[in-house]
């Protein structure tokens, strides 16, 4: 169904036949042959770049090959008329009998339209949000969360075989501030003075419910235990509390994951599968002892110059190499890393995609290395870096939340302006771009509102089939009567509706292979105004309103272009992960 990936095989057998030759008598590769929509719609409905990438490797005149590929695909049932533009392009004009055989085949395919093969089952690991169990999500967590939870739908409706996945970073120096962090709500759910949260701690209040469930759980008997007992408790609790509450959050944006993996299991057994890891890529060549220089610029006060157990990642890709093992003979974080990307290569994965937010960017090199160090070419690995979100309200910058008060969280973002305003924003800019993201804006019912628009135009969708229904006396329109009547479809209105709803297959798999899920939402909006801009014709013109009581079957006719506009704004906006309305309320 993709008409893109058709023509591109029609149009390399018609240079078959033209038998090129390159300067050795070897027929020229053809794989840069591309079939594209043009830049601008009036030069028609195809173009290919075949006779450019052509021309120099069999010693032609590129316009002079274009001519001669021009003639040949006139001779195609399905082409119009050709043309050869600027240096070589060649514009492909397609019949209307063409198109409307396309609708009929987009009904019959129905929401399924555009699933395409192009990920050949591979399995794929996407691992995004990955916020640390010590409060709730905040804005920035938010725009991963949509970024992840959109590419892994929009993979796993291209073929790929998708895992999502969180990591639970319950290890580590922020899971003891965090123990403490409650201990400290817990004495003052007991009535103890605890006065300023200090520095260091975290402060907000959402942990006051948490440390008044443990004091009526515990009494003050956690006060008389050993401390480390007594923050062994704490933190167990604590990270439960921490993860129900995100798990919430995440939900209340429609994201749920298929695996939540937690670090500590990388710790458990004297950190088995750390030293599993790290044993391999000793095997592997990829570890040594030896000394770091200092960072850059200022040394700090905690650097060591002594030796230490290394991985030689300056050998595949890397800035520097990494430290595995601290001077306290425990392991550092990037040790874990080690652990918990082999543990992916092992479960089979061969894409990992990583969604982070921009504060992450150091780390690019080095994952990027060790998925080299440990699966070689076997496995891709990609980090895909999301930017700042700054909130306004009515231009105004937003700068603290109320619940945690240091920052804005996801939920009351969600609960204020709606998960689908959120879930489409966040993804009406390129993800590492930064976004402003203004309340008041995303909740205007006007063009100027992407969500708002593509939504009306699926409760549109639905208000005509109301009025056809109310007016034709019919109670449901069978999608084989509809598509039967598609012949009667000729205006360029409408041969337009359908050419840009045959651009959805070839957006999807090149947004699916290109990592880049905002393509979906842009191309939503552009569908919707194609249709707005079609639905006012018909105000303009009575003619081409889609119900014409007089006129049944050009009346089924448009009403099949209308259902399959439905089917491919409800496709994508489930993609995306908000809702296709039937009306506007």
């Amino acid at each position: 169904m993709n008409i893109f990936a058709d023509f591109t095989a029609r149009i390399i057998k018609a240079v078959e036949a033209l038998d090129l030759k390159d300067k050795d008598g070897v027929s020229p590769d053809l794989s840069r042959i591309a079939v594209e929509p043009p830049r601008d719609a009036s030069h028609g409905d195809l173009a290919t770049n075949a006779a450019m990438v052509l021309a120099k490797p069999t010693g032609q005149n590129p316009r002079a090959l274009a001519e001669r590929l021009a003639q040949a695909l006139r001779d195609d049932k399905d082409v119009a008329a050709t043309e050869v533009a600027g240096p070589g392009f060649v514009n492909l004009r397609l019949k209307d009998g063409f198109w409307q055989t396309h609708l009929i085949a987009l009904l019959g395919e129905g929401r399924n339209y555009g699933r395409s093969t192009v990920g050949a089952g591979r399995k794929t690991n996407v691992e995004y949000v990955s916020a640390n169990p010590t409060g709730p999500m905040h804005v920035g967590h938010c725009r991963g969360a949509v970024v992840g939870d959109a590419l892994a739908n929009l993979m796993a409706f291209a073929g790929y075989d998708v895992t999502k996945e969180y990591i639970i970073n319950d290890a580590g120096g922020q899971i003891d501030v965090l123990g403490r962090s409650v201990i400290l709500r817990y004495r003052e759910a007991l009535g103890d003075e605890i006065g300023e949260i200090p520095p260091g701690l975290y402060p907000g209040d959402y942990l006051v419910p948490l440390g008044q469930a443990l004091a009526k759980e515990f009494g003050r008997s956690l006060l008389q235990m050993p401390e480390d007992e007594a923050l062994a408790i704490v933190k167990d609790r604590a990270i439960d509390a921490m993860m129900a509450m995100i798990r919430d959050d995440l939900a209340l944006l429609n994201v749920h994951h298929d695996v939540f993996f937690s670090e500590r299991t990388l710790h458990a057994d004297n950190a088995r599968k750390i030293r599993l890891a790290i044993n391999d890529l000793t095997l592997k060549g990829h570890i040594y002892k030896g000394k770091l220089p200092p960072p850059k610029g200022e040394k700090p006060d905690d650097w060591e110059d002594r030796e230490q157990t290394l991985f030689r990642s300056t050998a595949v890709g890397d800035d520097m190499d990494r430290a595995l093992v601290k001077s306290d003979g425990s392991f550092t974080y990037f040790a874990a890393d080690v652990a918990y990307l082999k543990d992916k290569v092992d479960r089979g994965f061969v894409d990992l995609i990583y969604v982070l937010g921009a504060d992450h960017g150091g780390y690019v090199k080095r994952l990027e290395a060790l998925a080299r160090a440990i699966a070689g070419d076997e496995v891709k690995l990609t980090v895909l870096l999301c930017n700042l979100v700054k909130l306004f309200r009515d231009g105004e910058p937003v700068r603290m939340g109320k619940r945690a008060g240091n920052f804005i969280t996801a939920r009351e973002v969600i609960e204020e302006v709606g998960r689908d305003a959120v879930r489409f924003m966040m993804l009406f800019r390129k993800g590492d771009a930064p976004l402003d993201f203004d309340f008041a804006k995303v909740t205007e019912q006007s063009k100027d509102n992407p969500v708002f628009y593509v939504q009306y135009a699926s409760a549109r969708c639905h208000s005509v089939f109301r009025q056809a229904s109310e007016q034709l006396g019919e109670a449901n329109f069978d999608r084989n009567s509809l598509a039967s009547a598609a012949a009667l479809l000729t205006d360029e209105g409408e041969i337009g509706l359908i050419r840009k709803l045959a651009e959805y297959p070839r957006l999807i798999e090149s947004a699916a292979l290109a990592l880049e899920p905002h393509r979906l939402a842009f191309y939503l909006y552009d569908l919707a105004s194609s249709f707005h801009g079609h639905w006012n014709r018909g105000t303009d013109n009575p003619d081409l309103r889609f119900v014409k009581v007089n006129d049944r079957q050009l009346t089924h006719a448009r009403l099949g272009l209308v259902q399959a506009v439905s089917d491919v704004l409800t496709s994508g906006l489930t993609l995306i992960g908000a809702a296709a309305p039937t009306e506007m309320r």
